[in-house]
């Protein structure tokens, strides 16, 4: 990566990675092309290559980018708090924050979790566990003793996961992602299961 690319307006970085967030999160490694992502972000291709030299710097780039972001937001969480659904609340509410600049972020950092492309896989191989890493941190911090005996945590997290992404995956598909609207729609989950399980 050309680290002139920092050089540019905020604007037209982001502009640049947006698109190819959503390049990538839709189709994946293999199957992204470069020309919608230059399309999509209304730039020339040379131009994009001049900064990334090619598909695969780009892809590792924003990885990285992508990982360093969330994880910046995602430091805040925890503290003091430990309500292991407030503590999900956070940590939503901070993604959430993420993709108010980044709509395509988190989906880009799903997608990414089932990449099989070799190539992309040893790319982004060393920050690979880092965003799971933390998210246990903050969930480690959490009171389990409200919960009722037969409910099972690691289920429980698989249940929250699964639900979350599924809500930002259809907001996606049916075009009508919100933030705001997200965020209280994955707190109203949130306090429906920690009605059933405390």
């Amino acid at each position: 990566m050309n680290e002139k690319f920092f050089d540019l307006k905020k604007e037209k970085q982001d502009r640049m990675i947006n698109a190819a967030l959503k390049v990538f999160a839709l189709n994946g490694y293999q199957h992204a092309s470069t020309d919608d992502i230059v399309a999509e972000a209304g730039i020339s291709k040379g131009l994009l290559f001049h900064y990334f030299h090619n598909k695969l710097g780009l892809y590792s780039f924003l990885f990285d980018y992508s990982v360093r972001f969330m994880l910046l937001e995602l430091s805040a969480c925890g503290g003091e708090e430990k309500d292991y659904f407030e503590l999900w609340k956070q940590m939503e509410g901070a993604k959430l924050m993420v993709l108010k600049n980044y709509p395509y972020m988190q989906e880009f950092l799903d997608s990414a979790r089932y990449e099989v492309v070799k190539e992309a896989l040893y790319a982004t191989e060393p920050k690979r566990e880092a965003l799971s890493s933390l998210r246990e941190d903050i969930l480690g911090g959490a009171d389990l003793s409200r919960f009722r005996p037969e409910v099972d945590v690691e289920r429980m997290n698989a249940i929250l996961s699964h639900t979350i992404r599924g809500i930002l995956s259809e907001s996606f598909r049916d075009g009508s992602f919100h933030p705001g609207v997200m965020q209280e729609e994955i707190e109203a989950y949130l306090d429906m299961m920690k009605s059933i399980s405390y």
